[in-house]
């Protein structure tokens, strides 16, 4: 194949690829054919960082920067609601009176609350407002939430607007401003402001010296809602003689009048409310008292005569020389100019008056929106309007877009909108992308609109994108790309919890699959390499950009490379590291050349070796310094999709015995095992999980096992840190012989090709593997092939039993409910349900129970049994390495099955499923013995007679993971003692152990089904176990006295557990919150117009009290009993169990995830522990493996305790030539 060109690294990114249906980019040049100079040097913006604005994800790189800002449009309104007018109010001269406490004018002009206080109508209150240019800050009252701009840089400049402030043009096309809230106390000015406490916001352009400080709305005197309400009242019930307005005029000048007269008066009378002259000018009304009472006039009896009163209202005192009376002097004369102000500005609208002429007023109020526009530059002479499409006119999708870049739409420009978007990548570089995004968003809408859009815009777009910018949609298609995904590849979402490692590994894997098509290969890694540099900046990960820089390559093929080099495709690494170095010392001109090459080749063939070369400049040697201890297991490469079996075979392989054995019979080569050595004669006379096995089976195994024995032999003495299985090997592990014989009747008839993804794996060059005959081991392989999961269409999780019922007892009533029988044969159903409701994990049908321990009538026949129908599945060959698969206890039992089918003696006697002298039996099996008992005293005698105790084998115990707040031993002790529902009877169905295995495996049954969605969940339910567990209890001859007195306490335990869960997660609960919110809503709520019910609340408060004390006792109960339990079985510690290891699922799905496993380093260091990612194996704490894991998807789904006193398990198991050095 010829070298393909170099892509376009700024061409490789589709940018509409993240957009769906975006709008038509066709027209939209790259950034190099606009000529100098781009749309980002055409706008007028200084301070940028060129490395800031890179690497934007790098905190150790961006300065103290202030953060996101707006521009002076949106500030304008930021400042104050952009529908109301803020206005200057002034006072003028009165005439000179003798009359007594006459206001003095600086008691006049202070009524105003500061000289920068405006006026707002539609609040009746006061916004305190200004703007100015210094080199000195306002003083700060604290520390501010986000870094100040750079103030050296803010003092060369005065202004950013304006004539001659910059005599060599403007720096910045405009301000930009930053907001820190409540950061100025305004009693510290100068002036200061004197009436009470009053924290300012301040804005700092980051450009210059300007500065902006604004409050709150400062209430006037009278609630705004109360002169809303007063103006409504006016407006509606107009006077006979007056139009609306008019009445509403003249209400306020009367009120004012009134306020005049008593200060500038000293009018002390009352005025009665119920004279004709009062209640023509202003009425009278709820309202008006209100009004009234708020301005210090109360409303009182005015004696009349002897015998009789009326309601007056009681002018307040305006004494200066008491302190009632200098308040009082204080309210009015804000009153009266506020009053004032209001009516100034209602009466510049003089239509709709009639014939009324308003009253002279002693104050004005000029509206002074165009002067603190101008001077925050938000004004139209400064920014202009009216630029924005038509069609982007209120458009709703866009609002939050331009809000998150500091503009308002009114005031589009393409000038304006770039800066903006420079602005707050400049002020904020750790937001880049996200203001990326609504650039985006905005510009392709006017595409898709239709619009025209500016070409400097579209080159920015082009610009940014040179410079990797992405949106979320982008970095969604990235990890796509790379295959993430629940779709995906890996099957594995890209959040937090996955590690850059991984990353790397599955972008090398992909990089390395796009070579098998050779035709889009070149394109095909290019979007790879974009994808990794956008998900490592999103990350912010040097280890992920390092990857990235190192190995990104071009588009030499490697066919090219290794002719570059002129070296074959068989060379070994020394080899090619020699001829590598001499080719550069003999042609240094080709030394780029030459290292590319090298990359390709290391990238190809997955080598470490030549990645750690062209890294460190140093050969590493054959093998990986960082695990070459013989105290560090190997870890072993994904085939794909089988991440679980590499667990599985992980953990086989610290199992001492059963490794010798399996390195023991494999010595004969499995492609020429002799099938004459044993007759049909031997194979009726040896039984494998209950049913005989057939010749293909023996064949089939003894390779099975051969081929471990090699995986084993690698193990041992490879120096690689990681190992490559044999395809063959996976897929004998994860296709059963049934699905073997199923595949090929399908297969026959048909010359169809059935080419499947292990066939072109196959295709590739054969993996160099280790000959156990010779004396040293060779180098071993390293390559992987990510794949992905099947993904079955029923919802059984990878790592549980099939069926998607949370319990045993629920199998059973499932069962029992939907096939219906008639009394006579509802025992032999409670028979066949024992077996499905408490069988070992292997999954073997009633019909593949041992022949030994089944119950069945003298009269049926002694045949073997069939084999029970599989559900039918669909096979996408696709997605699937080696056709179908399974779960994990299906891959293990088929694992242990050929294990013991190869083990089978047929020299030997006839062997049965009790026969110990198989190492699988010996190890994992062990015996339990379980009966059903009826609940119901009115179970006929004859019914009774029908049930028989039943001994069966087991190799896993269950336990159901639904609810919080258990621990191991409770979930046991629902295994062994569970009440089921057979024929509308009750039974209770005991189990117990009679004898006990070496290695004990306790499967997590995480899969639950929710019967209100008909779906299956995976249980993320934390499960708490320890270093040791105690089997005493749970044994066929435990002490009676003390099993009938756990089972009485774990009864009332159940019973308060389950009071508990129906108080705080049954349905409609948690009540007690339920209720206090509903009392304090009632007792609370001004919304409703409810007649108070203080009964009510009171009985909720009540209730509420009481299911709270309920619940602590029920609690309380439950701690108490727990230990009740354990300090019964406290002594009996005979059966002790050590934890050895723990099988992990990742993923919030019941269908798929990632898998890996934690081994406890037995017997020579019992606290250690190692964790086994696939090809990643490290040492981690006890800590680890313990954790609580509630809140993650990382949970157990398998437990392995390895009876103490049992020398079983060797984790590390390693050849040692140190050893062989010494001897």
């Amino acid at each position: 194949m010829d070298e393909e060109p170099i892509p376009d690294q700024h061409a490789a990114w589709d940018p509409t690829t993240a957009w769906g249906e975006a709008g038509d980019w066709s027209g939209v040049n790259s950034a190099d054919t606009w000529g100098e100079p781009g749309t980002t040097r055409r706008i007028a913006i200084d301070g940028r960082d060129e490395n800031e604005e890179v690497r934007w994800f790098d905190p150790a790189v961006r300065a103290l920067r202030p953060g996101p800002g707006v521009l002076p449009p949106l500030l304008a309104d930021m400042l104050h609601d952009p529908d109301h007018a803020l206005h200057s109010v002034s006072t003028q001269p009165r005439t000179p009176s003798t009359t007594p406490h006459v206001p003095t004018a600086d008691e006049v002009r202070t009524a105003i609350p500061h000289p920068n206080a405006y006026y707002c109508r539609e609040h009746n209150g006061w916004v305190f407002l200004q703007w100015r240019s210094s080199t000195v800050l306002p003083p700060l009252v604290k520390e501010p939430d986000h870094p100040l701009p750079d103030q050296a840089r803010r003092r060369r400049t005065t202004s950013c607007i304006g004539d001659g402030e910059q005599p060599f043009g403007p720096s910045n096309l405009t301000h930009h401003w930053h907001r820190y809230e409540k950061a100025v106390d305004a009693s510290k000015l100068n002036p200061p402001y004197t009436h009470g406490e009053l924290h300012l916001d301040l804005y700092l352009c980051c450009q210059c010296s300007m500065y902006c400080l604004v409050s709150d709305v400062i209430p006037g005197v009278i609630p705004a809602a109360l002169v809303d309400e007063f103006t409504r009242d006016k407006l509606s019930h107009p006077a006979l003689d007056k139009t609306p307005r008019a009445t509403v005029i003249a209400g306020w000048e009367t009120i004012l009048t009134i306020i005049d007269n008593r200060l500038w008066r000293d009018e002390k009378r009352s005025l009665p409310v119920g004279r004709a002259r009062f209640r023509n000018k202003v009425g009278w009304s709820d309202v008006v008292r209100r009004v009234f009472e708020t301005i210090g006039f109360p409303l009182e009896d005015l004696q009349q005569g002897e015998n009789s009163t009326e309601l007056a209202l009681s002018p307040p005192p305006i004494d200066p020389s008491t302190p009632e009376g200098r308040a009082s002097r204080t309210t009015l004369l804000r009153a009266w100019v506020e009053i004032s102000a209001w009516l100034a500005i209602y009466q510049k609208s003089k239509e709709q008056l009639g014939e009324y002429r308003c009253m002279d007023l002693h104050v004005k109020a000029e509206s002074e929106r165009d002067m603190y526009q101008t001077g925050i530059g938000a004004h139209v002479s400064q920014i202009s309007r009216g630029k924005l499409p038509a069609a982007l006119q209120g458009y709703a999708p866009l609002e939050e877009s331009w809000r998150v870049l500091g503009m308002t739409p009114s005031t589009y420009s393409w000038e304006l909108l770039a800066f903006a978007y420079l602005a707050q990548c400049r002020c904020d570089p750790a937001n880049t992308m996200v203001y990326f995004t609504h650039l985006w968003m905005i510009v392709n809408t006017m595409i898709q609109l239709g619009q025209n859009v500016p070409q400097e815009l579209q080159t920015l777009i082009v610009e940014e994108r040179s410079r990797f910018r992405f949106t979320p949609d982008d970095l969604q298609e990235a990890a796509k790309i790379l295959g993430f995904g629940r779709d995906g590849e890996l099957g594995v979402e890209l959040d937090d919890e996955v590690d850059d490692d991984f990353i790397v590994q599955a972008w090398r894997s992909a990089r390395q699959r796009a070579w098998q098509n050779p035709a889009d290969a070149t394109s095909r890694r290019a979007k790879l390499n974009e994808a990794l540099r956008l998900v490592a900046e999103h990350r912010g990960s040097e280890k992920l950009l390092k990857a990235w820089n190192d190995e990104k390559g071009s588009g030499m093929s490697p066919e090219t490379a290794y002719s570059t080099l002129e070296v074959p495709k068989e060379v070994d690494e020394t080899m090619l590291l020699t001829v590598y170095s001499m080719r550069v010392e003999d042609q240094p001109s080709q030394a780029e050349r030459m290292r590319e090459a090298l990359s390709v080749i290391a990238e190809v063939t997955n080598s470490e070796r030549l990645r750690k070369f062209l890294a460190t400049g140093q050969d590493p040697g054959d093998s990986t310094v960082s695990n070459i201890s013989p105290d560090m297991p190997r870890g072993l490469n994904q085939l794909g999709n089988t991440c679980y079996l590499n667990s599985l075979l992980q953990y086989f392989y610290t199992i001492k015995d059963l490794r010798a054995a399996i390195i023991s019979i494999a010595q004969a080569d499995s492609k020429t095992l002799d099938d004459s050595k044993f007759t049909d004669d031997d194979l009726k006379r040896h039984r494998v999980g209950g049913r005989l096995v057939t010749r293909r089976e023996v064949i089939r195994s003894k390779k099975f096992v051969n081929l471990l024995a090699d995986l084993f032999f690698n193990m041992e003495y490879c120096e690689n840190p990681s190992i490559t299985p044999e395809i063959e090997l996976a897929k004998l592990a994860l296709v059963t012989t049934q699905d073997e014989e199923e595949d090929d009747n399908d297969k026959a008839g048909t010359d169809s090709s059935n080419d499947t993804d292990a066939t072109l794996v196959d295709d590739m060059a054969p993996r160099p593997t280790y000959d156990r005959a010779t004396s040293s081991p060779l180098q071993s392989p390293t390559e992987s092939v990510l794949g992905k999961r099947s993904r079955d269409g029923d919802s059984s999780m990878d790592i549980d039993t099939a069926a998607p019922v949370s319990s045993p007892s629920e199998r059973v009533e499932a069962a029992a409910k939907n096939t219906p029988s008639p009394p006579a044969a509802n025992m032999q159903d409670a028979t066949d349900l024992i077996n499905d409701a408490v069988a070992s994990s292997s999954k073997l049908s009633p019909a593949e129970s041992p022949a030994d321990v089944e119950m069945k009538d003298e009269t049926q026949s002694n045949k073997a049994p069939p084999l029970p129908p599989r559900r039918t599945r669909t096979t996408d060959d696709s997605v699937m390495m080696f056709g179908r698969q399974h779960d994990v206890s299906e891959c293990m039992d088929n694992c242990m099955f050929q294990i013991e089918t190869a083990l089978l003696d047929f020299q030997g006697k006839e062997t049965s499923d009790d026969d110990k002298t198989s190492p699988i039996k010996r190890l994992f099996y062990g015996k339990k013995r379980q009966r059903l008992t009826s609940l119901s005293p009115k179970d006929d005698a004859g019914h009774q007679s029908s049930i028989h105790e039943k001994e069966d084998l087991f190799s896993h115990l269950h336990v159901n993971v639904a609810d919080e707040g258990f621990d191991l031993y409770d979930g046991l002790a629902r295994y062994f003692d569970d009440v089921v529902e057979l024929g509308g009877e009750k039974k209770r169905m005991e189990v117990s152990l009679v004898d006990l295995p070496p290695l004990l495996q306790i499967q997590l049954q995480r899969v639950q089904f929710n019967r209100e969605t008909q779906q299956a969940y995976k249980s993320q339910a934390y499960v708490k176990f320890g270093e040791t567990i105690y089997m005493d209890r749970f044994l066929d001859s435990a002490d009676p006295t003390k099993k009938a007195r756990s089972k009485e306490i774990q009864a009332e335990l159940s019973a308060a557990r389950d009071r508990v869960h129906k108080l705080t997660q049954g349905k409609h609960a948690p009540f007690a919150p339920a209720l206090k919110n509903v009392a304090e809503f009632l007792s609370g709520q001004k919304v409703l117009d409810l007649a108070p019910d203080d009964d009510l609340v009171s009985s909720l408060r009540n209730e509420e009290a009481l299911v709270t004390e309920q619940l602590r006792v029920e609690r309380e109960r439950t701690v108490q009993l727990k230990q009740q339990l354990e300090d019964i079985w406290k002594d009996d510690t005979s059966a002790a169990y050590e934890l050895t290891s723990v099988f992990i699922h990742r993923g919030s799905s019941p269908s798929w995830g990632h898998y890996f496993f934690y081994s406890r380093n037995l017997p020579n260091n019992p606290d250690a522990w190692f964790k086994y990612n696939d090809s990643d194996v490290t040492a981690v704490s006890k800590d680890e493996v313990l954790a609580d894991t509630t809140g993650s998807t990382a949970n157990p789904y398998m437990l392995v305790f390895v009876r103490k006193g049992t020398d079983a398990i060797e984790t590390v198991h390693r050849f040692n030539p140190e050893t062989v050095e010494d001897a």
